[in-house]
């Protein structure tokens, strides 16, 4: 008997979150949408996962409105986003009643099918999710974070499965997002759900092993309803599988689509051009590379893992870090590797490397994760690790946000006029700092998103003219075209150097200044540390908070101050015992490596 089997785009989220660092702007999907919503597809991903996130941090996009924009365009498709359980959108757990508020609201503005997963398939974090997903009339779909490792094995994600199925969900996911399924793997692991529980079945599954198209073919003829794919000028490599092509395999069998292939190459090709807009964000690690099958990177994690690194001036340790992350990953007991335990394990396979000592710094996160703070470790974590991350206090051995007491009254106080909406609030809540100052400038009509670099054309060149005629570029942002005359440049003096230039005819006057470089008023670059007492870090960063002031006593090792970098925070300690002397330092500071942050004198 025939069987349609069902489409599931990803490309205005998780395709370009894998390949493109999140970066597409919303006017970059609005124009095709029109022709995205005549497909016919079963649900379109628009939402959730690291978007969010990138909206408020890098395009200074409110994603709200950008929810709200894509509903009124895709009127005829499901609307489907990606939900980490009790940590809805950002790398903690919420109490019950935040993530109650979020998906209510989440409902309200568009999103039909909620996809809810936790980093350590623990199912008690699913639970408030799944019955407010519930609550709100929508598709409740219960996710298993797919991986391999000693206590993986088919049954228990089976058992997973029917314990969602038990809570209420609408569906069962099998989540492969760092490509480690293999075909027979696959046929294994759907024929076994589907002999077990009645839900239907979607396979969502990078391919960045090479093998995403063959699974999900193994998926499709072992009982799988449904396949997550990508258009195919956003497929392939950390990305999944191109929608055409899976359309075109399928076309004329009993499992046929019923998708006009026509309609989605123009569609391919309006994604190609746009593509192009984004290209420095597209790294050398997001083609074919079946080493995911050892370091179990996700697609969403290598793309923007390299931007990171770029940033922080180390791309070329790359290979050293994930050769680190299968060694942490075993230390915390086997956790999936998918946000947030993704950027936890990360994170700290990076401090490993860049210090040369494993875990001579460990991140907050991994403390939190020890200590039980994100729920019920896989495996065995290592207990000489543990001791040294939190020493003798208690391990969780609840529901987390069992601990947690009711957070929406205080946030409403805390963020107060600055938020116009109940949406403004959640905001805040994912992401105080960065939520609080967005929501501050977007009400100011300051917003500066990060700049696109124009993408060059063939025979494009700025040349550099004679001495006194100005040196002229034609820049394009956003499809409006800049000519900008640089006239002159003034002598580097304390790290900057000012440059006078005209842009369509107004004169200016620029300061540039090296990145990642503290310019102090009057006083220079801060010193290098020399001293015992000299309190410096190992990596660039900001600082989050100052936890002394002047003329405190501080104990050799007490935490003095605390770091982020790579959305991941970190204690630093002091070196020695003594007094505080000076602070040169306040919150949101960026500082470097090597610097004195803080003078404790013996």
């Amino acid at each position: 008997m025939p069987k349609k089997i069902f489409v599931t785009d990803t490309v205005l989220r998780d395709a370009h979150q894998s390949l493109l660092a999140t970066r597409m702007r919303t006017e970059d999907m609005l124009p095709i949408c029109d022709k995205l919503d005549k497909v016919g597809y079963w649900s379109l991903e628009v939402w959730g996962g690291a978007t969010f996130d990138a909206c408020v941090r890098f395009l200074k996009e409110d994603p709200w409105e950008r929810l709200r924009q894509l509903r009124a365009a895709l009127p005829n498709t499901r609307l489907q986003m990606l939900l980490r359980g009790q940590n809805l959108l950002g790398y903690r757990h919420y109490s019950d009643d935040v993530v109650q508020a979020f998906v209510a609201r989440a409902a309200s503005n568009g999103i039909d099918v909620f996809r809810i997963f936790d980093a350590m398939n623990d199912i008690r974090n699913l639970r408030v999710a799944i019955e407010a997903v519930k609550s709100a009339g929508k598709h409740a779909q219960g996710t298993l974070a797919y991986t391999t490792s000693p206590v993986h094995t088919v049954q228990a994600f089976v058992e997973q499965a029917k314990q969602m199925e038990a809570m209420g969900c609408d569906s069962i996911a099998i989540k492969d997002m760092a490509g480690l399924l293999t075909p027979h793997a696959t046929g294994e692991l759907v024929r076994a759900l589907k002999a077990e529980q009645s839900l239907p079945v979607f396979i969502h599954s990078h391919d960045t092993a090479g093998l995403a198209a063959m699974c999900q073919l193994k998926a499709v003829e072992n009982g799988a309803d449904h396949i997550d794919t990508a258009i195919s000028s956003l497929a392939w490599g950390t990305s999944h599988p191109g929608t055409e092509s899976m359309v075109a395999a399928l076309k004329g069998t009993e499992y046929d689509t019923g998708l006009d292939l026509e309609l989605l190459q123009e569609i391919g090709l309006y994604f190609y051009a746009v593509r192009k807009k984004y290209h420095q964000f597209e790294s050398e690690f997001t083609s074919v590379d079946t080493r995911v099958q050892v370091n179990q990177v996700p697609g969403g994690m290598i793309s923007n893992l390299a931007n990171q690194l770029k940033e922080q001036g180390a791309l070329n340790r790359m290979n050293e870090v994930l050769a680190e992350i299968p060694r942490v990953r075993e230390d915390l007991g086997f956790p999936p590797l998918v946000t947030p335990t993704s950027q936890i394990v990360g994170t700290q396979a990076f401090f490993n490397v860049l210090a040369g000592e494993r875990y001579k710094t460990i991140t907050n996160e991994v403390k939190l994760y020890l200590q039980g703070g994100y729920g019920k470790a896989p495996g065995t974590v290592s207990e000489t690790l543990r001791r040294q991350a939190i020493g003798s206090e208690d391990v969780i051995d609840v529901r987390p946000a069992d601990l947690l007491k009711p957070e929406m009254d205080k946030l409403r106080g805390d963020i107060g006029e600055v938020a116009q909406s109940e949406e403004d609030v959640l905001t805040f809540a994912m992401f105080p700092d960065i939520g609080r100052k967005f929501l501050e400038e977007r009400n100011a009509g300051t917003l500066k998103p990060e700049a696109l670099l124009p993408v060059p054309e063939a025979g494009a060149v700025a040349s550099v003219q004679g001495e006194g005629v100005p040196t002229e570029f034609v820049i394009d942002v956003h499809g409006e075209t800049y000519r900008v005359d640089i006239t002159g440049v003034g002598v580097k003096a304390e790290g900057k150097r000012h440059f006078y230039l005209s842009i369509d005819g107004m004169p200016e006057e620029v300061v540039f200044e090296p990145l990642n470089e503290f310019v102090g008023s009057g006083i220079g670059k801060r010193k290098q540390a020399s001293a015992p007492g000299d309190v410096t870090t190992t990596m660039p960063g900001n600082i989050v908070e100052v936890l002394v002031k002047e003329g405190d006593q501080v104990k050799a090792g007490q935490a003095v101050m605390i770091t982020e970098a790579m959305k991941m925070e970190t204690e630093i300690q002091a070196p020695i015992a003594g007094t505080v002397k000076t602070i040169h330092v306040a919150k949101g500071d960026r500082v470097t490596p090597g610097e004195v942050l803080i003078e404790i004198e013996d």
